[in-house]
């Protein structure tokens, strides 16, 4: 049997509702993986939960869905940030899908001294990351936040939320699991500058971690990172 397509819908759901989906969407049914109306979908949108429907209209430019059964209840997702210094477009693009795979709630990029990249297309980045959660099966879809400056983002964090920072060759221990709300800091390729190191090192809630004895690319960082943060169990 084909598997039934699962989307993400930014409305509400409820059974016996009739729900719109996008352009892109009734391209992806009809042309991509020929559905037809009557084949099943399942649809979600981060706060009602899984649901389980059909295909009510298709056209190549248009789609509704008829909600049948909740699939799964909103539950609690995990409550972990990373915050990376933007690298090139491809590599920053792999954080994004890698990053809502692994559960993340809120990503932030921000800019430093050594950040090649300033630039980045907002809606290609909430693109990738609707499409890592649909396809990984997560309820929720991470919440992307503009680009930064570094020391603004830590001037406005909040005081209660640790921030584990990776710093290469830093006299640091090594990064264990955290249970509760938390963050992982990645500078960019190069590390971070010295007047950076400075004022990471003023801030009561960054706390400094070491991702072993080899220096990782940075995008390697913030994967395994992550992992190690969580490693005690995923949400």
């Amino acid at each position: 049997m084909p598997t039934i397509p699962r989307l993400f819908l930014d409305q509400p759901l409820s059974a016996g509702t009739d729900v719109a989906g996008s352009e892109g969407q009734a391209h992806y049914l009809h042309a991509v993986i020929r559905r037809a109306v009557g084949d099943e979908v399942c649809v979600f949108n981060g706060r009602d939960g899984e649901w389980l429907g059909t295909i009510a209209t298709l056209r190549r430019d248009r789609v509704t869905f008829r909600l049948t059964t909740q699939a799964r209840p909103p539950v609690a997702e995990d409550d972990l940030w990373l915050v990376f210094a933007l690298l090139k477009r491809d590599t920053t693009d792999l954080v994004i899908q890698k990053a809502t795979e692994l559960g993340v709630s809120v990503i932030q990029p921000v800019t430093t001294s050594r950040t090649n990249t300033a630039r980045v297309n907002e809606t290609r980045l909430a693109a990738i990351a609707i499409e890592a959660a649909e396809q990984c099966e997560r309820l929720t879809v991470p919440t992307i936040r503009p680009p930064a400056d570094l020391i603004t983002t830590l001037l406005h964090w909040p005081p209660d939320r640790p921030l584990f920072a990776a710093i290469e060759r830093a006299d640091a221990g090594p990064i264990r699991p955290h249970i509760g709300p938390c963050a992982l800091l990645v500078g960019p390729e190069g590390g971070f500058s010295p007047p950076e190191l400075d004022a990471l090192r003023r801030f009561p809630f960054v706390v400094p971690v070491s991702l072993g004895p080899r220096i990782l690319r940075a995008e390697t960082a913030c994967l395994a990172g992550l992992a190690l943060l969580r490693s005690s169990g995923f949400s």
